[in-house]
C-alpha cells in the first residue's frame, strides 16, 4: 500500500533519543490501513503536519513489525520541530511508502557491511533488525557507525548486545569523544581497516553525509569490493515523493522515485562533483 494523500496516523509512543533526536512510533488510525501498511528496509514515509507542511522521513522499523511505524528524527526545521513536539495521542498524516529500498534479497548468503554516518543511522537499523530476524540467511554482518559528537549516539543498548552476537561486529566512532567514550575518537572511515569481510562474497550499504560515502566506498573498493555490490542511500529536497516536482533530481534520476538507494555505479560520476 502506497497512500496518494495523507492517512492520520496516531503518535502510539515517543521516545526522546537525544536532545535533539527523538522517535515516534506511529500507527494508522484506519485498522484495515494499517494491517494492509508493508514497507522495505530502506523506504521512507511523509509526515504531514497540517498548516506547518511535510517531510520526508526514513522507516527504521522491522518490516515484520505489524503493530507500529516507526520514524526516527532530528529536529532541525520548522516541520521536524513540530513533530518533536507531538506527543502520545496526537495526530499527524502519512502517506508512503515510497523509493526503493535496499536489494537484502539479492545479498542472501554474502557477508554484510553498513556504514553509517550522523542520523544516517535511522534507515540502517531496519536493516539490521530485518538481518538478525534472518540471520541464517546471510553470512558476516559488520556495523560500522559514526558520529559527530560522543552523545548524538543514540540506541547504545543495541549496539552494545549486536556487537555479543556470533558472527557481528560492531565498530563506533565520534569525532569529538569525551571522558566516556569508550571507542575510536576521528573519523568513521578510519574504521573499515579493522572491519572483517571476505570482499569476495561481501555487499555493503551506506548512508550518511556524501563525502563520508565517498571516502568508504573507495576504501571498500580499494580492498577488492566490486561496484555492483555497493550500494548508498541518497537524500535530497524530496518533496511530492512521486518523481514530478523535480527538486530532488539527480542527474537523470529522481531520489525520491529511483532512489533513495543507488548503486555505486549509478551515483559514482555524480559524487565526483560536490554539491550536485
Amino acid at each position: 500500500m502506497t497512500a496518494r494523500q495523507p492517512l492520520e496516523a496516531i503518535v502510539a509512543k515517543r521516545t526522546q533519543e537525544s536532545p535533539t533526536i527523538f522517535t515516534l512510533q506511529l500507527r494508522l488510525s484506519d485498522a484495515a490501513a494499517q494491517a494492509a501498511y508493508r514497507f522495505a528496509p530502506g523506504q521512507f514515509n511523509m509526515l504531514y503536519l497540517p498548516g506547518v507542511g511535510e517531510v520526508p522521513i526514513s522507516v527504521m522499523s522491522d518490516p515484520q513489525e505489524r503493530d507500529g511505524i516507526g520514524h526516527t528524527i532530528r529536529a532541525l526545521g520548522r516541520v521536524t520541530r513540530g513533530l518533536a513536539a507531538l506527543r502520545p495521542g496526537d495526530s499527524l498524516g502519512l502517506r508512503g511508502p515510497y523509493g526503493r529500498g535496499w536489494p537484502l534479497r539479492e545479498m542472501e548468503g554474502r557477508d554484510i557491511v553498513l556504514v553509517t554516518g550522523g542520523l544516517g543511522c535511522a534507515p540502517a537499523v531496519s536493516v539490521i533488525h530485518y538481518l538478525l530476524r534472518r540471520r541464517e540467511r546471510y553470512g558476516k554482518l559488520v556495523v560500522i557507525q559514526g558520529v559527530k559528537h560522543a552523545e548524538d549516539l543514540i540506541w547504545r543498548e543495541q549496539y552494545d548486545r549486536w556487537a555479543t552476537l556470533p558472527d557481528t561486529q560492531v565498530l563506533l566512532a565520534a569525532s569529538q569523544g569525551g571522558a566516556l567514550w569508550p571507542w575510536h575518537v576521528g573519523r568513521v572511515t578510519e574504521l573499515l581497516e579493522q572491519a572483517r569481510f571476505d570482499p569476495g562474497r561481501a555487499a555493503a550499504m551506506m548512508c550518511g553525509p556524501e563525502g563520508m560515502m565517498r571516502t568508504a566506498a573507495e576504501k571498500l573498493l580499494a580492498r577488492g569490493l566490486p561496484e555492483s555490490r555497493l550500494h548508498l542511500s541518497m537524500e535530497r529536497n524530496m518533496q511530492c515523493a512521486v518523481g514530478r516536482c523535480g527538486h530532488c533530481q539527480f542527474g537523470g534520476a529522481f531520489v525520491c522515485r529511483d532512489g533513495p538507494v543507488f548503486d555505486w555505479g549509478q551515483v559514482k560520476s555524480l559524487l565526483e562533483h560536490r554539491g550536485f
